[in-house]
C-alpha cells in the first residue's frame, strides 16, 4: 500500500483572499481558484498543497493543528509576516524560542529559529 500526503484544507471565510496570503507567504503558485476553493502548491503538481475551502462560521478556538515556518533569519521573516498581515499572538507559549503568529483570519502557526547545524 503506498499513501502521499496531498495537502492542507484550511476552512476560510474568503478562501481566495487567505489562499493569496498563504500564496504570497510561502512563494507558491495558484493552481485552483475555481470557486469555492482555492488551491496552492510549491510548484504546479508538487505535493503537498493547501486547499481553502469556504465556510460560514467563525473560528471560535486554538487549531489543533498547526503550520511551522523555519526562515533563514527568524526576526526578518516575523517582521514581512507582519507587513502582509499577520499578527502576534500568545497562546500561552511563554518565553519560546519560536514567535506564534495568526494568519488575517486567525489561524495559528508559528515561526521557529534558524536549524541549528
Amino acid at each position: 500500500m503506498s499513501l502521499e500526503w496531498e495537502q492542507v484544507t484550511i476552512a476560510a471565510h474568503d478562501p481566495t483572499a487567505l489562499g493569496r496570503w498563504w500564496c504570497d507567504v510561502l512563494g507558491w503558485v495558484v493552481v485552483d481558484d475555481d470557486p469555492p476553493v482555492f488551491e496552492i502548491q510549491a510548484e504546479p503538481d508538487k505535493l503537498p498543497g493547501m486547499l481553502f475551502l469556504a465556510v460560514d462560521d467563525a473560528k471560535d478556538a486554538k487549531n489543533r493543528l498547526h503550520i511551522d515556518l523555519r526562515p533563514d533569519d527568524q526576526s526578518a521573516e516575523v517582521e514581512r509576516l507582519l507587513a502582509l498581515g499577520a499578527s502576534r499572538i500568545d497562546i500561552g507559549q511563554g518565553d519560546a524560542s519560536w514567535v506564534v503568529m495568526a494568519d488575517p483570519e486567525g489561524n495559528e502557526f508559528c515561526v521557529l529559529g534558524e536549524r541549528s547545524a
